[in-house]
C-alpha cells in the first residue's frame, strides 16, 4: 500500500470537495475554485470530512497513480485555503524587475526589457527591485510560471548572474585563471 496514498486528506472548515462519477474533482475554498480530472482507474470518495483515495488492484500503473492522485487532491485543498508562492531573486548589476499593471517587466542585460504577461490565476508581486514573488492557488501553475521567468536569464556558474529561486544554491566554477 502506498504510504502517501493511504492517508486521508482532511477537508478544513470552509472548503467543499465534490467528486463526479468520472473522477472530476472540484475543490472550493475561500481563495477560489480548482477542478482537475483524475484517472478513472482510482477510486475517490468523500467520507465524513475526509477525502479517501483507494486503488482496486496492485498493478504497477495503479500503484503509481494512487499516491499521485492523493497528493494532487491535497495540493488543491491547500491551494484554496493558503495559496502557493515562489520567490525569485535577480542577481547582477542593473538587473531589476518592475510590475506594470498585470505585466512583469524584467531588465536583465538584454538590449530590450522582457515583458511577461500574468496567466489567469497568477499574481506577481515585486517587494524589491531584485525580487519577484509569484502567487496563485494552483501549485503546478505557480511552479510553471516561476520556471518560465527563471528561463529568461538562467543563473550562470562563473559570476552567478541571472534569475534564481531564493533558496537555490548556484555551484560556482573557477574560470580560466583559477588553475596555475
Amino acid at each position: 500500500m502506498s504510504r502517501v496514498g493511504r492517508l486521508p486528506v482532511v477537508i478544513p472548515q470552509g472548503v467543499t470537495v465534490t467528486v463526479s462519477d468520472d473522477n472530476l474533482v472540484t475543490v472550493k475554498g475561500p481563495k477560489g475554485t480548482l477542478t482537475k480530472q483524475m484517472s478513472k482507474k482510482i477510486n475517490i470518495a468523500v467520507e465524513d470530512g475526509k477525502v479517501v483515495v483507494t486503488r482496486p488492484n496492485d498493478e504497477k500503473e495503479i500503484r503509481a497513480l494512487h499516491g499521485l492522485t492523493r497528493a494532487l487532491i491535497k495540493n488543491m485543498v491547500v491551494g484554496v485555503t493558503e495559496e502557493y508562492q515562489k520567490t525569485l531573486e535577480l542577481v547582477g548589476v542593473g538587473y531589476r524587475a518592475a510590475k506594470q499593471g498585470k505585466k512583469l517587466v524584467l531588465t536583465v542585460g538584454y538590449s530590450h526589457p522582457v515583458e511577461i504577461d500574468a496567466v489567469e490565476g497568477i499574481e506577481f508581486d515585486v517587494p524589491a527591485a531584485n525580487q519577484i514573488v509569484v502567487k496563485g492557488i494552483d501549485k503546478e501553475l505557480v511552479g510553471q510560471v516561476a520556471a518560465r521567468i527563471r528561463s529568461v536569464r538562467e543563473p550562470e556558474p562563473y559570476k552567478g548572474k541571472g534569475i534564481k529561486y531564493i533558496d537555490e544554491v548556484i555551484r560556482r566554477k573557477e574560470g580560466k585563471t583559477g588553475k596555475k
